[in-house]
């Protein structure tokens, strides 16, 4: 067994499965706090890392592509703060991270286990019921609806039509997207039947979030959502190859146009990162301002 206790959690290794145990600590993320303990099998892996720095290290988990609902529901776009799968390390404990790393290493070299993509989830659902109030609404879920409750911030015609209860059954896609720059963000459900291409706060099957403290609390409730639907790579399979659309060169112009779009997103949301370390003082001001310059040069 390795163990690796820290303010920011707890790390155990138990030869064939982790436990993540996030810290009480107040720079702790409320999300991690929320969403609590994970048991990851060594299956879900794909590596583990660590990465020292003058007054802190993190090390870092990574899951295979698949294994896990809230990375699928979220995109990878939670933030350091929030990414379960991240450790911040005291200077005086790097021997002991490495020797972490290291035992992780060898199990995974040892039980073979692949680092390409799973066609089943491996990291339990977030657990249920489940409750969240951000944005303009309440998401709450069972098991079986997603009902999402207006508050006084919501747009007049969207709350106009009431409260929304959405069956398990009905919904074909789940998404969280967090607020970037001056982009609100969202949680959205994509219904069987219902397709809207309205923004946010004006989707009856989407809550709006303006990037506040809770915000992050909603992609609980997407991947518990996710956890529930059919697995992408089972359903991209149960699609005969004849049927599988190939893109249109138009097609590929846009999507070249979005990745731009998401990549600068992504340089504003490190941006965000980079300040939130310089203010807990994981980065020093020498750090933090060349971090801070590498990103300003790629945007």
């Amino acid at each position: 067994m390795a163990e690796i206790i820290q303010k920011d959690g707890t790390w155990v290794f138990y030869g064939d499965a982790l436990r993540l145990t996030p810290g009480r600590d107040k720079n702790v993320s409320l999300f991690r706090k929320t969403l609590g303990e994970l048991v990851l099998p060594l299956g879900a892996l794909a590596g583990v890392s660590f990465e020292q720095g003058k007054k802190a290290g993190r090390l870092r988990l990574r899951l295979r592509d698949g294994a896990d609902p809230l990375l699928h529901a979220t995109g990878g776009r939670l933030t350091e703060p929030n990414d379960p799968y991240q450790l911040i390390v005291e200077s005086d404990r790097y021997g002991v991270a490495e020797y972490f790393v290291d035992e992780v290493r060898n199990a995974l070299l040892l039980d073979e286990v692949p680092s390409d993509p799973v066609d089943a989830y491996l990291v339990p659902s977030p657990s249920l019921p489940l409750s969240v109030s951000a944005g303009d609404a309440t998401a709450s879920f069972d098991g079986e609806r997603v009902r999402l409750e207006w508050n006084w911030k919501t747009e007049d015609a969207k709350a106009a039509a009431g409260a929304r209860s959405l069956a398990l059954a009905d919904i074909t896609a789940v998404e969280w997207h967090p607020a970037a720059g001056l982009e609100n963000g969202h949680l959205r459900f994509t219904v069987r039947n219902a397709s809207t291409k309205a923004p946010p706060k004006y989707d009856p099957n989407a809550v709006e979030l303006w990037g506040f403290k809770k915000d992050p609390l909603m992609a609980l409730v997407a991947a518990a959502v996710q956890a529930r639907l059919p697995h992408p790579a089972r359903a991209t399979a149960d699609v005969p190859e004849a049927r599988r659309e190939l893109p249109a060169p138009p097609a590929a112009s846009a999507s070249a146009s979005a990745s731009a779009e998401d990549d600068h997103d992504a340089l504003l949301r490190r941006l965000r990162e980079l300040g939130e370390l310089h203010r807990t003082g994981v980065l020093t001001e020498e750090e933090f301002t060349m971090a801070k310059q590498a990103v300003l040069k790629r945007m």
